[in-house]
């Protein structure tokens, strides 16, 4: 990553005006500044309020207490906690290019910014998993995907990602090598996490590129599982009998919707983070060239996937339009409204 605006001749902002070893701050227009903040405040209020959405929802509605909600309802509960204590304060430090909150406030975000998104990524893997039983094996399902099951899924979602992000940065194994540029590009008011060619290379293979490619092989079984039991049933569908009671189409129709969600949830995740991570393989064989603007502009899209899974994981499913519906009417608070049927339409 390259930190040359830190010490670069036009800069004339600093981050801190009275200290010897400041930082120097990024001069921005008015109209970039804000324009800046709409978006990223945007982000992160969607990302907080979608996923409180679906965690009330779940939690809230007996209907909704099944295996893969819960599984659901740990990913929204990742993704709400990365856009309430990490999404803002890289948001400062993305727009003003200054860290204003510690050091030892700089260690614990680096190490929760690491873990929340490597567990969101965990997560969802998680989900292909289960998706994958649902769909392949429909009849050992219910046996298969219990609730301890879906408790080892979160236990390792949450647990390695924490390991991984805490003793990866406290134990600073990722700058071995590097450690007169660190010191040449360290000022006050400087917090970002830059890895060594070795980690640069493991952290994203661990976080990104072997969970996300077990998740497309694995999606793409679904798919292709779900085509062909959907040609059979269409089959037995369209026979003579069948078809003159107006079975015919819906098999086709189910198909349809299957292959855009699941071209929908590989798409917006591979189109987050595979930036990201890519620079973050390429940086430190670049001579850490990478712009800062650009690094940052690639670690938002990752952010945006946490704003994106409610809206693909909930607003795809009528259970959740109706849920939402009842939360901002105020009809939550009803006796008797976490029974509702939510489920009274088609879904």
């Amino acid at each position: 990553m390259n930190s040359s605006y830190l010490q670069g001749p036009q800069a004339v902002l600093y981050c801190y005006e009275h200290s010897n070893t400041s930082c120097l701050r990024q001069n921005r227009s008015d109209a970039n500044l804000s324009a800046m903040y709409i978006i990223m405040a945007g982000s992160i209020i969607l990302t907080v309020g979608g996923n409180m959405v679906v965690i009330i929802s779940i939690s809230h509605f007996k209907q909704l207490h099944s295996p893969t909600n819960f599984l659901i309802l740990s990913l929204a509960t990742t993704d709400f906690l990365l856009g309430l204590v990490v999404m803002p304060f890289s948001m400062v430090r993305s727009i003003e290019s200054c860290w204003y909150f510690g050091d030892l406030f700089c260690t614990l975000h680096t190490c929760c910014d690491i873990m929340l998104c490597t567990a969101s990524i965990f997560h969802l893997c998680f989900i292909s998993i289960d998706r994958y039983y649902a769909v392949c094996y429909p009849l050992q399902y219910m046996t298969t995907i219990t609730i301890p099951v879906i408790e080892g899924f979160v236990f390792i979602s949450w647990t390695a990602p924490f390991v991984f992000a805490f003793g990866l940065v406290l134990s600073e194994i990722h700058v071995d090598g590097i450690e007169e540029y660190i010191q040449s590009i360290t000022c006050t008011g400087f917090c970002f996490l830059i890895f060594n060619r070795i980690w640069g290379s493991m952290c994203s293979l661990i976080s990104f590129f072997i969970p996300g490619t077990l998740m497309v092989g694995i999606y793409i079984h679904i798919f292709t599982v779900a085509k062909h039991q959907a040609k059979k049933i269409d089959a037995i569908a369209n026979r003579p009998t069948l078809k003159s009671k107006g079975h015919t189409n819906v098999p086709l129709k189910k198909e349809s919707k299957a292959a855009k969600t699941l071209s929908i949830v590989m798409g917006v995740f591979i189109l987050s983070w595979l930036p990201f991570f890519i620079l973050n393989i390429l940086d430190p064989f670049l001579d850490f060239s990478t712009p800062v603007d650009v690094y940052n502009a690639a670690m938002w899209m990752g952010y945006f996937n946490s704003t994106f899974n409610p809206i693909i994981y909930g607003l795809f499913y009528a259970w959740f339009r109706k849920a939402f519906k009842i939360i901002m009417t105020g009809h939550i608070f009803s006796p008797g409204s976490s029974t509702l049927n939510l489920f009274s339409h088609n879904n």
